[in-house]
């Protein structure tokens, strides 16, 4: 099977020396050198951990969370800086509305702080902040961004914005290369599962939203849409989801538009649009007006306010964060101002609550998934090494069984590809077997033994 072969050699004093050799056992070298330099690397590797850091509606509010707040242009720019920091091999942050989240897969050893890092991107100094965040690491991380993704920690239950939210958050990552094996593994699991969720469970599919929650409050305080005139600033995806909505509810709805924007700008079908310049001439028209950009100022300040007149009491809804719209103008005569954290609710609606089982389970399968990847990556190798020992010692005890036996050449080269075939599927079906009956301490153990036999 194996083939001899020649090689020239220049020695000290010029003479060529021929020497034959023996292809399988220069082989043999090359793979002993290649799996010890293998297994020096898997040695050296550093354990993994996986960390988050977040603030969201629940412990903040809008004005705290606006201070963390990013824009797609710098959360990519603070991503790239945190993944500079020694120890840490990749981050995602996760920046919306309702929440602030930075994300890191670093060494176990390593003592490095995200609000540290979140504060120093954003130019915080003040401590005080750290009471609103939360952090998780390990199992507990993995777990939240799970539930998160589904929209099972939504201020709405089972909105599916987050689903695009978090898909957003890898792929800028991904985009700024800032995103490591073990955290594109985790957010593209945690999708999977919310995409599974938004098809099979009925709850979702209702698309959610906060002013589908505003629309709602409003139709329970007796007050109807039907025939409203109402502006909404801002043509951003929230904006058109407002337009949308209240345009469904029978409003008269007219959106504003930025002048300098070029080539074609499409607005919800049966809304009007104005340039964004005329929103204060248009304003006092209006019985409620929706703004949702994410314009660093303020759409609507105190003092254009003091420039007009209001012909009817007027309703301001703020879907923004940090805010569009100041707050000091909710406190003039006829106003009344909402803002993201207005609408939150504890409570579940019926028809949501039996649906949550089903959701649960979906997530628990995905997040097992998760976990048996991430708790075998390292070791993974290791197995690979055994089994390629295992075959190897396989094929020089049957290598002198087959010297003696009569057969073809070709014969002999076709029984051994078989036999290495065969006995590498036997290894892993035996390893795998264990892992799956073994918890992950004794299997650990039991790697470590095969580990030995082959040790030279």
């Amino acid at each position: 099977m194996y083939n001899t072969g020649t090689i020239s050699v220049k020695t000290a004093v010029y003479q060529t020396v021929t020497i034959d050799i023996n292809i399988r056992t220069v082989y043999d070298i090359t793979v002993k050198v290649m799996v010890y330099h293998e297994k020096l690397n898997s040695r050296r590797r550093k354990a993994m951990s996986i960390s988050m850091i977040g603030i969201d509606h629940t412990a903040a509010s809008v004005d705290i969370r606006a201070v963390f707040a990013f824009t797609r242009k710098n959360v990519g720019e603070a991503m790239e800086k945190i993944k500079e920091k020694k120890g840490i091999h990749g981050c995602i942050i996760l920046s919306t509305c309702n929440r602030l989240e930075v994300w890191a897969s670093m060494e176990d050893d390593s003592d490095i702080s995200l609000y540290d890092c979140l504060c120093e991107v954003k130019g915080v100094r003040d401590a005080s902040y750290y009471q609103y965040f939360v952090e998780r690491k390990e199992k507990e991380a993995a777990e939240h961004l799970f539930y998160l993704t589904a929209g099972l920690k939504s201020q709405i239950m089972g909105e599916d914005q987050i689903l695009t939210q978090v898909k957003d958050a890898l792929n800028l990552a991904r985009e700024h290369f800032a995103a490591d094996g073990v955290l594109e593994v985790l957010f593209r699991m945690a999708v999977t599962a919310g995409k599974k969720i938004k098809t099979e469970v009925p709850f979702s599919h209702g698309n959610p939203s906060v002013i589908h929650q505003a629309v709602k409050f409003l139709a329970s305080q007796g007050y109807s849409l039907r025939n409203k005139v109402c502006m909404v600033i801002g043509n951003g995806e929230m904006g058109k989801v407002a337009a949308q909505v209240l345009k469904e509810a029978g409003a008269d709805v007219t959106v504003t538009i930025r002048q300098y924007r070029s080539g074609m700008v499409n607005i919800p079908f049966g809304c009007k649009r104005i340039n964004y310049g005329e929103r204060m001439d248009y304003l006092p028209k209006c019985d409620l007006v929706v703004s949702a950009t994410a314009s660093p100022n303020f759409t609507l300040r105190e003092e254009l306010f003091e420039q007009i007149k209001l012909q009817k009491t007027l309703i301001l809804i703020d879907l923004a964060v940090p805010r569009d719209i100041e707050p000091e103008i909710g406190r003039m005569e006829g106003v009344t101002l909402y803002d993201m954290d207005s609408f939150h609710t504890d409570e579940i609606p019926a028809e949501l609550q039996e649906h949550l089982t089903a959701a649960g389970t979906i997530v628990q399968a995905h997040m097992d998934e998760f976990y048996q990847w991430f708790d075998g990556r390292d070791v993974i190798p290791r197995i690979q090494e055994i089994k390629e020992d295992a075959v190897q010692d396989l094929n020089l005890r049957i290598m002198k069984i087959l010297k003696n036996t009569p057969m073809e050449e070709i014969d002999r080269e076709r029984l051994l590809k078989a036999v290495d075939t065969a006995a590498g599927k036997v290894v892993n079906k035996l390893i795998f077997g264990l892992r799956d009956s073994l918890n992950q301490e004794a299997f650990l153990e039991c790697v470590a033994g095969l580990e030995k036999l082959y040790e030279d």
